[in-house]
């Protein structure tokens, strides 16, 4: 009863009230009233951020120099220097090198064979642990070659070998540098905010323009995206070192430089593997919106699929980036598993110490030799790929002949009935209303400094006239996190709940988090159309993991002994559910739909290319005319939502442990 006292909540019902009579009344009262502006913000009014923003890039390339060159002469310079190990990481894997420019050059050296990369990562395998991850991993590389996915899958390789490296650097770097120094860590913290919630299509304009159009040009958006984590798991990681280790380097003398790199680094390697590991997931994560920008690879094949139409060969495409994924994700676990052990030297003469490495020499010497007689040694034969495009095509053929009815009935459904009703709610808000209520909600949960958060960054959104756009991006990123709570909670506890269940469930689920984005779209456009039901059915199966996961995992958290007093009080299985499980499990359910919200937001971009005409589109647009200010805008616009959501949800995730008793209200 005691949340029902508190005065803001009487307020916070009443104002919610009260929007809702001003939403079903509309624009049509308002303008009797003279109350238009509320509901349609003044032309007049609008700050052109986007004017300013776009004319401050343009000077920074054309105007700003360093004596005797340009700024964007500067990035250029930067660009040459990531190009060259890029160029010779491709032609290593997979174009070899030439002698000449474009299409007349002739190969002088073939880049090296499937039988030797394939080896190579069979060998990596048993090193990092043992030969059922050498037979996964040499697996995965078989079926690339075998499916006609070898040239692409290298060239997305190439693109992650010199990606994964940059960002593991920069975000170490600026990890230690945020442990060493607190008011470095607090200006930080904001910047990371931001790089994870705008959308990476925001940030791609001013690298084009910075960057020029090609992989270099992807390989800075993918360092861009996948540094964060990074960053943020070396503070941690380096905050978590035990502190008898540090007193140790302390009492021995240890320089600053010594603590971090003999101590610090040494004693957080573990964890600092599992960032790695991140940096490669998200770096894999990019592949497709990398390649609109020039990065070709798997990510080119299936978007040009998209564009197409072609269902069988983005699937095929699609799945072969899964593929990789999971190929490098567990070789990547691997070695973060061998690093927090410790290993024993191997002992004997060289041949012995290094044989794995003699091994893949040998093999590369003898796959180079017989590639020159027998072609098949250097790449698989064209006339043995396998190939499922003709099942993925008949499947949604078939669908669609025989379920058409089915589809639109239950398209129609959802139109009339959830989406179009929700979508009039939002677009009928008046903007001073739904500003007073974030304020009043970020008040009752987090205090004024979350109030004047909420209300300013929501005043950001009407002032630079995007609000209209903004309340289609909440509408429909609103009605997708509700569908996928609703799926993903209940499977969630029923994987948490049921061992067999779990099982069958956590495959699901892991297909899912390493299907690319751009995936969901095809079989989903091929059904349904273009329009909002098809984003929303995109945007929940993409955004369905987190529910799915932080819901298991609370509920498996929940601490034995309080489960044992239930059954010892006859409850039942329901009642131990309901009354237990659940309420201790909220916090991390409330975390879960945190990252759902976030997963959703991302995800709003990509359903651009579906007919949406949200913020989404409004960056997608700005990409395509290469409109620096427009995209920045809007990509702001879409990250200040994604953090309104994520400290109002924090709070409330925070008040509910509290409130449980799972955390100190002082800690």
């Amino acid at each position: 009863m005691s949340t029902f006292r508190h005065p803001s909540t009487w307020i916070f019902i009443t104002l919610l009230v009260l929007t809702w009579l001003l939403a079903r009344m509309g624009a049509g009262w308002a303008e009797a009233t003279g109350l238009a502006w509320a509901f349609d913000y003044p032309k007049a009014w609008v700050i052109p951020l986007k004017d300013w923003v776009s004319a401050a890039m343009k000077y920074l390339v054309e105007d700003v120099h360093f004596g005797f060159f340009t700024f964007k002469e500067f990035t250029r310079a930067i660009s040459w220097l990531i190009e060259q190990p890029y160029n010779l990481t491709r032609a290593l894997l997979a174009e070899g090198f030439m002698d000449g420019p474009g299409r007349r050059a002739n190969q002088i050296l073939p880049p090296f064979s499937w039988i030797t990369i394939t080896a190579c990562v069979i060998a990596l395998g048993h090193y990092a642990r043992d030969w059922i991850l050498a037979a996964i991993v040499g697996f995965a590389f078989l079926y690339l070659s075998v499916f006609g996915q070898w040239e692409s899958a290298m060239i997305t390789l190439s693109s992650v070998i010199i990606a994964v490296p940059i960002g593991v650097i920069g975000g170490l770097s600026l990890g230690i540098l945020a442990y060493r120094h607190p008011l470095f860590d607090r200006m930080l913290k904001p910047l990371l905010d931001l790089m994870q919630t705008i959308p990476i299509f925001a940030y791609l304009v001013p690298i084009l323009v910075l960057f020029g159009f090609g992989p270099v040009a992807a390989l800075v958006a993918t360092v861009i995206y996948a540094m964060p984590p990074m960053v943020r798991i070396t503070t941690m990681a380096l905050k978590a070192v035990n502190p008898e280790i540090k007193d140790f380097g302390v009492m021995t003398g240890c320089t600053q430089a010594q603590m971090t790199w003999r101590i610090l680094v040494p004693a957080a390697r573990s964890s600092l593997m599992v960032g790695v590991n991140q940096v490669i997931m998200l770096s894999l994560n990019m592949v497709i919106i990398a390649s609109m920008i020039g990065a070709g690879g798997l990510g080119f094949d299936v978007l040009s699929s998209l564009r197409r139409l072609d269902i069988g060969g983005g699937f095929e495409a699609g799945i072969a980036i899964v593929i990789l994924a999971i190929a490098v994700d567990r070789l990547s676990q691997a070695f973060s598993e061998r690093a927090s052990t410790h290993q024993p030297k191997s002992k004997g003469n060289a041949l012995i110490r290094y044989k794995r490495s003699f091994a893949i020499l040998a093999i590369l010497v003898a796959a180079f030799l017989l590639g020159r007689i027998w072609p098949f040694f250097q790449s698989f034969p064209e006339e043995y790929w396998l190939t499922t495009g003709a099942f993925w095509d008949n499947s949604v053929k078939y669908l669609n002949i025989n379920y058409y009815d089915a589809f639109e009935a239950i398209k129609l459904f959802f139109l009339n009935y959830f989406l179009l009703p929700t979508k009039r709610f939002f677009l009928g808000l008046p903007w001073p209303w739904a500003l007073a209520i974030i304020a009043l909600i970020g008040w009752r949960f987090g205090g004024w400094k979350l109030a004047l958060m909420n209300a300013l960054m929501t005043l950001f959104i009407v002032t630079t006239g995007m609000w209209e756009k903004a309340m289609i991006t909440v509408y429909l990123c609103g009605v997708s996190v509700i569908l996928a709570s609703l799926i993903g909670i209940p499977l969630g506890v029923l994987a948490a709940t049921n061992r067999r269940a779990g099982g069958i469930i956590g495959v699901i689920i892991d297909t899912l988090q390493t299907l690319p984005s751009f995936v969901y779209l095809i079989p989903v456009v091929m059904l349904f159309r273009i329009g909002d039901f098809t984003a929303m059915i995109a945007i929940v199966l993409y955004a369905l993991v987190p529910a799915v996961r932080y819901a298991a995992h609370g509920v498996r958290s929940v601490r034995p002994e309080l489960v044992e007093a239930g059954v010892v009080a006859g409850c039942t299985r329901w009642q131990l559910l309901t009354r237990i499980r659940l309420p201790l499990a909220l916090p991390e359910v409330l975390l879960g739909l945190n990252q759902t919200i976030m997963l959703a937001l991302s995800m709003l971009v990509i359903t651009a290319l579906v007919g949406t005409r949200d913020l989404g589109q409004e960056v997608y647009i700005a990409l395509t005319k290469a409109d620096t200010g427009r995209g920045l805008v809007a990509g702001l616009a879409i990250a200040f939502i994604a953090i309104i959501a994520d400290r109002i949800i924090s709070a409330s995730a925070r008040s509910a442990r509290i409130r449980y008793g799972l955390e100190d209200a002082h800690g």
